[in-house]
């Protein structure tokens, strides 16, 4: 994912990320543009996802999330799957969504939820966690599965407990926009990512919705810093990145970041 200008030159692909396997499940995270046609391009079949799950109301984390319900309920001719998403992303907020047609909310589960809230997905925990970003009603998600645990912060600025929100993270995935300690309102820099990793301290971290600078930037240098900072391997996202999570637990499952 990446930021306003890069979604719309397209300097780097928009189309969130996949989570396959925990449970036997496949998770579509934050379906921005491109989300579709990525899937198809890095060989994986959005007609097989299970859930799909949007943070806030931004088009860049939910403009693909209405064709990937197609995919799953084949065509919206069948009753299957599951939409999460914040309140703004379902009911609106304001002047924040809705993001999704009451057409495409027919057919599957539809969750809505704020910060703080719980929902099961199958044996899988989800968490809301809390952000402070443009849309009010954002949310980050931390996923329990075992003895595994996942976080991604979404779109949030840092702030003092958002280490709390993530806390015992196994995997944590952060949107992070600038190098250094450049901060832009409602969103992470590298320095305030370091300190969360510092804090939350999980086995891996990567930072991605990188900013059309932060790209130019030597991301890859970022990633490295932070984890001679911290100890903590730390990864900065790219273009069809996938990672085998089968470390982490018994049974295989991948994250794939486009």
């Amino acid at each position: 994912m990446a930021d306003a200008f890069a979604t719309i030159t397209q300097k780097r692909m928009t189309g969130g990320f996949r989570i396959d396997g925990i449970d036997g499940k496949n998770i579509h995270l934050d379906p921005g543009p491109g989300a579709l046609v990525r899937s198809y391009q890095f060989g994986l079949n959005p007609m097989n996802l299970d859930c799909v799950m949007v943070s806030h109301s931004h088009t860049d984390h939910y403009s693909d999330a209405e064709v990937l319900l197609e995919a799953i309920t084949r065509g919206m001719t069948r009753r299957k799957g599951t939409i999460i998403g914040s309140t703004s992303v379902i009911k609106g907020y304001k002047k924040w969504g809705p993001c999704i047609s009451q057409y495409h909310l027919s057919k599957p589960e539809v969750v809505v939820m704020e910060a703080g809230d719980e929902k099961n997905l199958g044996n899988i925990g989800i968490k809301a966690t809390k952000t402070i970003h443009g849309d009010p009603k954002c949310i980050g998600f931390q996923f329990k599965y075992e003895n595994f645990t996942l976080s991604y912060t979404s779109d949030t600025e840092y702030f003092e407990d958002l280490y709390k929100e993530h806390k015992g993270a196994d995997v944590l995935i952060a949107s992070v926009i600038r190098a250094d300690g450049e901060r832009i309102r409602g969103h992470m820099c590298a320095d305030d990512f370091e300190m969360l990793v510092d804090n939350v301290s999980p086995k891996l971290a990567i930072m991605t919705h990188l900013g059309m600078k932060f790209i130019t930037d030597n991301p890859e240098g970022e990633a490295l810093r932070i984890t001679e900072n911290t100890g903590i391997k730390t990864l900065a996202a790219r273009d069809g990145m996938g990672i085998n999570l089968d470390g982490f637990m018994a049974e295989q499952q991948t994250l794939d970041e486009f």
